[in-house]
Parts: structure tokens; C-alpha cells; sequence
């Protein structure tokens, strides 16, 4: 069992603080975390900063942590600059980057990225597709749907090879047997329930067994949000107004995905998911980001490590 935790991403107009955005990814690195994890919202009311920026950031200020994004809508973005980007983050941390990736669904302003809904499919698999020729390829010659190239070369790939690992988010069937086609991992989203995750790693589980794959070679992990508080009314008010705020008019009634309240209670809400079949669990506080770190380094992580 390992934990990762959140790299704090909601900053309002001109309050970054780089002195406490330093401290706080130090501080994770010397919790023992093993990773750190951003999420990808380009347009929305809520502040939130760019994720690739955001690692770039934290990959100045950390020696240890792996560092990700869960998940990388990768069909609003060109595979051609995505790959270069990624690339370029994984030399800059010398290796430590995992690639997470999704569809991210239809619920969204396709009009705004020039994207035909229709074809959301298609692109995330062509996508993908061209950024793992970039980054193993000296030449790529790609004839594709919506995307050619004619011996087109990158430099430099990954420092990974062949690439960084691969999580696959998503939760429709198909989804779960793209990721164990052409994945290393399969992610559960926030904001799914412990229940859905249960069902969604039945499926990973079905379809390595058809594909023949060695399970113990694919990673599970879930992002789970969570609020330590001693008061478990005031800790669930307090989680399910930060949701409404990040997932808006879906974010009504969302507190029943998260786990909140005292430290035995967070620690049996984890222990659950856990039970579920995730090997790594992404701990992601929605305020008071450096206290609540601590909090379930000191009170929450060890009753799992210990039980």
C-alpha cells in the first residue's frame, strides 16, 4: 500500500505563494509520500492553475516524488505539443513523471477546442497512438484520421524508456479495457464512490484475465477526496461546499464520494478502498492544504500501515 497526496492547484488571481508552494512539496517529500498528483481543468469558475505548469514547478522544488497528472484530457490537446511537453517535464525530473490520461468524457465545451464531440474516441486513441511513436521513434511517419506526419523526428524522448508510465482514467467498460490494452495503470476518479471503484477494478480485473496480461504487472489506484476534522458534521459541510465549488452545478451532492471526519473514520473510509483494490490512493484535501497533509501523515496513514 502506498499514498500519494495532492499538489495544491486552486490559487486566485495574484495570491501564488512560491515560498509556501516550495515548503509544502519539501514537507511531502519528507512525509514519505510517494507521489504527487495535479488534475487538469482548463475552463471553469473555480481558480486552477494549469497542471503541466504546475509540475514543472514542483519538479524544482522536490528530489524523490513522483510526480503526475490525473488525469490529462489528452483529446483538447495537439499529441504533437503534448508529447514534446511531457517529454521535456520527464528529462527535467530525471524520470520521475507518470503520465496519466482520459477521454474526460462529453460533458464538456468541445466548441471551445475546436473538438467534435463525436470523435472523442478516435482522437484519444490516435493521440496517444502519435505520442508514444514521438517518444520511441527516431522518425515517425503517421497516416491518420485527424492527425500526419512524414518522418517527423523529436528530440530528446523521454528519459524514461520507452516512455513514462501510462494511467488510464475512465469508468464506462470500454475505458477500462483501452487502459489494460495500452496502459500501466487504471486511475478511479475522485469523484467516484468506493462502490464504483469496487466495480470498476472488477472489470480491469476481467479484462486482463481475457488479455492474457500479468495483473501483478498493472497498477490500481483511486484519487479519494478527504477531510480529517474531529468534527464530522463541520468536516462534511466543509468538503461538500469545496466540491460544489470544483465541480459546479455536479458538484451538488458529491460529499457522498468523499471521506471526512475524525482520523478513525478516514482511516476505515481509506482502509475500504483499499480493500477495493487500490494499491496506491491519492489523498486530495480541498483546504487547508499543508495542515491537513500533516494530519493524515501523523493520524491517518500509519493506522493503515500498522493494521
Amino acid at each position: 500500500m502506498r499514498f500519494a497526496i495532492s499538489i495544491p492547484q486552486f490559487v486566485a488571481d495574484g495570491t501564488f505563494d512560491p515560498a509556501a508552494f516550495k515548503a509544502y512539496m519539501a514537507r511531502a517529500e519528507t512525509l514519505g509520500f510517494d507521489s504527487a498528483w495535479t488534475q487538469e481543468q482548463i475552463l471553469g469558475a473555480m481558480p486552477h492553475l494549469g497542471p503541466i505548469e504546475i509540475l514543472t514547478f514542483a519538479t524544482g522544488c522536490t528530489e524523490r516524488l513522483r510526480l503526475g497528472c490525473a488525469v490529462l484530457v489528452t483529446p483538447l490537446h495537439s499529441p504533437v505539443h503534448l508529447a514534446k511537453s511531457l517529454s521535456t517535464l520527464d528529462q527535467l525530473s530525471r524520470g520521475r513523471l507518470e503520465i496519466g490520461v482520459g477521454t474526460g468524457g462529453r460533458v464538456r465545451m468541445f466548441t471551445a477546442f475546436g473538438v467534435d464531440p463525436s470523435s472523442l474516441v478516435g482522437r484519444f486513441n490516435e493521440g496517444l497512438q502519435v505520442m508514444k511513436a514521438l517518444w520511441s521513434e527516431p522518425r515517425v511517419t503517421f497516416q491518420g484520421r485527424f492527425w500526419q506526419l512524414e518522418g517527423a523526428a523529436m528530440e530528446p524522448k523521454p528519459f524514461q524508456k520507452p516512455w513514462p508510465p501510462i494511467w488510464f482514467g475512465g469508468s464506462h467498460p470500454a475505458a477500462l479495457r483501452r487502459a489494460v490494452q495500452h496502459g500501466d495503470g487504471f486511475f478511479g476518479a475522485g469523484s467516484q464512490t468506493t462502490e464504483q471503484f469496487v466495480h470498476q477494478v472488477k472489470g480491469v480485473r476481467e479484462a486482463l484475465a481475457s488479455s492474457g496480461r500479468d495483473a501483478s504487472e498493472f497498477r490500481i489506484a483511486k484519487r479519494v477526496y478527504i477531510a480529517v476534522d474531529d468534527d464530522a458534521v463541520r468536516g462534511k459541510q466543509r468538503i461538500a461546499s469545496a466540491l460544489d465549488r470544483l465541480y459546479g452545478y455536479f458538484g451538488q451532492g458529491m460529499e457522498r464520494v468523499a471521506i471526512y471526519g475524525p482520523a478513525d473514520a478516514c482511516a476505515k473510509g481509506l482502509s475500504e478502498v483499499a480493500e477495493a483494490g487500490a494499491e496506491l490512493i491519492l489523498l486530495n484535501p480541498l483546504f487547508d492544504d499543508a495542515e491537513q497533509m500533516e494530519r493524515l501523515s501523523a493520524e491517518v496513514v500509519p493506522k493503515l500501515l500498522s493494521s
